[in-house]
């Protein structure tokens, strides 16, 4: 087996592992399902700054949690999306967030080397945050308003996905 296959082979199956691992970490869901117009779950992780973040002390701020992996490719076109809309609305108390859910985290530091970002990095090393979201699709954005409620929630990336964040994001913005 030439060098290049095994390593994709190896590569493809690391993928597929992965997958199953965070699809069993979500066998644990909640028996109520999330949904629209309910309370946030409360966390605290730590940011890859080092500082400890919490959700409840956000109050007053739009929170956009983006839940992604380092082996998911839309999650690699959304950062830079998600970098703009910070950038742009963090004056309007918009805040984003970034929650790896990989257990070893140190992919998701490595994805991160070449991105440039600046909105905080969160690691759900144990998936409870992602589980307690009932993450099913990478990448996941849940858009909270200023009172910590769900009020929109986005499966998966595509092109064209920034204006529908935008729109949600400016909907708030105008409460």
């Amino acid at each position: 087996m030439a060098t290049s296959t095994f390593i994709n082979t190896v590569n493809g199956l690391f993928k597929q592992i992965a997958c199953i691992l965070i699809a069993s970490s979500l066998l644990t869901l909640p028996a109520q399902a999330l949904k629209i117009g309910d309370k946030a779950p409360d966390f605290t992780l730590k940011a890859m700054s080092g500082k400890n973040l919490k959700l409840a002390e956000q109050r007053g701020q739009i929170i956009v949690l983006n839940f992604w992996a380092s082996w998911c490719g839309p999650c690699r076109k959304e950062m830079p999306v998600l970098q703009k809309f910070y950038e742009k609305y963090q004056d309007l108390g918009v805040s984003v967030w970034g929650v790896n859910v990989e257990q070893e985290n140190q992919a998701g530091r490595d994805f991160l080397a070449d991105l440039n970002l600046s909105f905080p990095i969160l690691f759900d090393d144990s998936n409870t945050i992602s589980a307690d979201y009932q993450v099913e699709a990478m990448p996941t954005t849940v858009i909270l308003d200023r009172n910590g409620v769900i009020r929109y929630t986005f499966k998966g990336y595509r092109d064209g996905y920034e204006k529908k964040y935008a729109k949600a994001i400016k909907t708030l913005i105008r409460e």
